[in-house]
């Protein structure tokens, strides 16, 4: 195991790291549109009931997502250390806590489907087509985070390569599924909702071999010895330091998505199923900027590590400049493209044009929510987890749903769409700003004269 990102010039290094992420996030937003593309070949309602779902898996993804990014800065700090037993111990021990996660959690789910999807706004007519969808996606949901937390140890390692191919490889697979079990194609029964369950499960199953399978006979990630509790229960609380925050914080933005979804359930299963389709596109457009900012946390926590901190620096005035860029570039294009779109997943002159408004008014705000990704893997990597909860936090219950539901009251639906414009551009000028200040470059450079000092006093 080697310290591959502490060296070299840093904008060759993110370029390294970012681009196969971009194929690697590509492939997951693929999947989830290929989803919407063959429900919505269904109708209006079970698209509906899909984008019912949209939170509920949203949430515990985020859950997945939030122990990965635990995992992912310790172990790439453990890596910048140099000390590989303890990068064993750390990997294998995050992949024991998901396990267990794992199982609570879908027990707790199987128990409140139809109370919790009432809750979320769901009519009797859709809930018994959510209900086909989320009893087997739940009884799967180890598929999905165990290859989390598995491809986050990758990337820690600097390797964003191989996570982004067992990516695509699901993709595919989905690809291949969705048209079959969902519509019942080549003879198979049509599963509708069901068959979509069915076919993420089976592809998402495909990743956890292969995430596995890497990891201990590629990369010597893994250890087998059972060390004492004690020591199993340290490297938990490490990981959940940094990883429980990162959960709560990522759970935060669909559990509020929830809120918004019941607030557009207002105005019908329409307005539902054109945010539905519109979130999808929206995903799919911050591909760039997801993966970059899956890229820079490994960076981080490296370059941290080794204390080469003016590298860290120069790695986030990059990476910012790069936000506010592609931010006006999507900005742009959606608003040329918006109806064509829309109208590749649903015929509903309505849908298409909720749809349309809402690519055409949130994208203004782009630029400031790929800083605040930026800005949360990075605090997230140094080990600080409190900016990037107090970010979300303000980002969407401060202001987004407050500013949702007087936007609602004043202006509909479009008032509701506004709420996210807003909340992304002010959270975004304050993330950049306590991003600069934790690493600014005066303190960088007291930290390098430091780092420096210490190591000359060794000799």
């Amino acid at each position: 195991m080697k310290q591959n990102l502490i060296e070299g010039k840093v904008s060759s290094q993110l370029t390294r790291l970012t681009i196969p992420m971009i194929w690697g996030v590509f492939a997951v937003i693929a999947f989830n549109l290929i989803d919407t593309y063959f429900v919505g070949q269904l109708g209006t309602k079970p698209l509906a009931a899909m984008s019912f779902t949209f939170p509920v898996v949203m949430t515990l993804g985020s859950l997945a997502m939030g122990l990965g990014v635990g995992a992912s800065s310790v172990i790439a700090r453990a890596i910048g250390e140099g000390d590989l037993q303890k990068v064993r111990r750390l990997t294998t021990d995050s992949l024991t806590l998901s396990l267990l996660v794992v199982a609570l959690f879908t027990l707790l789910g199987l128990a409140t489907i139809d109370p919790l999807f009432t809750a979320l706004g769901a009519d009797a007519d859709v809930l018994p087509l959510i209900r086909s969808y989320m009893q087997i996606w739940y009884w799967g949901m180890i598929c999905l985070v165990i290859p989390m937390v598995g491809n986050s140890a990758i990337r820690a390692s600097g390797n964003t390569a191989i996570p982004s191919v067992i990516m695509t490889v699901a993709a595919f697979v989905n690809i291949a599924l969705d048209p079959v079990l969902i519509l019942g194609l080549g003879g198979f029964p049509r599963l509708e909702l069901a068959g979509a369950a069915i076919a993420t499960v089976i592809s998402r199953a495909t990743t956890l071999v292969v995430a596995l399978w890497f990891l201990n006979n590629r990369l010597q990630m893994l250890c087998f010895n059972l060390p004492k509790l004690k020591v199993i229960l340290e490297s938990w609380k490490k990981i959940l330091y940094v990883g429980l925050p990162a959960a709560g914080t990522s759970m935060v933005f669909p559990i509020s998505i929830g809120v918004i979804t019941g607030l557009l359930a207002g105005y019908g299963t329409i307005a539902v199923a054109g945010f539905g389709i519109a979130s999808r596109i929206e995903s799919f457009s911050q591909i760039v900027l997801l993966a970059l900012s899956a890229s820079i946390g490994p960076f981080v926590g490296q370059n941290w590590g080794a204390k080469k901190y003016l590298r860290v620096h120069q790695a986030l005035g990059l990476s910012f400049l790069f936000c506010l860029f592609w931010g006006v570039l999507v900005t742009v294009i959606l608003a040329a493209t918006a109806p064509w779109l829309a109208s590749l997943f649903n015929s509903n002159p309505e849908v298409i044009k909720i749809t349309a408004t809402y690519l055409v008014i949130v994208p203004i705000s782009y630029a400031g929510a790929g800083v605040i990704l930026i800005a949360s893997s990075t605090f997230n990597a140094l080990g600080k987890p409190l900016p990037s909860v107090v970010m979300m936090v303000t980002r969407m219950v401060v202001l987004y749903i407050p500013l949702a539901y007087l936007g609602s009251q004043l202006f509909g639906v479009n008032g509701i769409f506004a709420a996210a414009c807003i909340s992304n551009v002010a959270v975004g000028l304050g993330a950049y700003i306590w991003n600069q200040k934790t690493c600014d470059i005066k303190t960088v450079l007291a930290l390098e004269k430091e780092s420096v000092s210490a190591g000359m006093g060794q000799l």
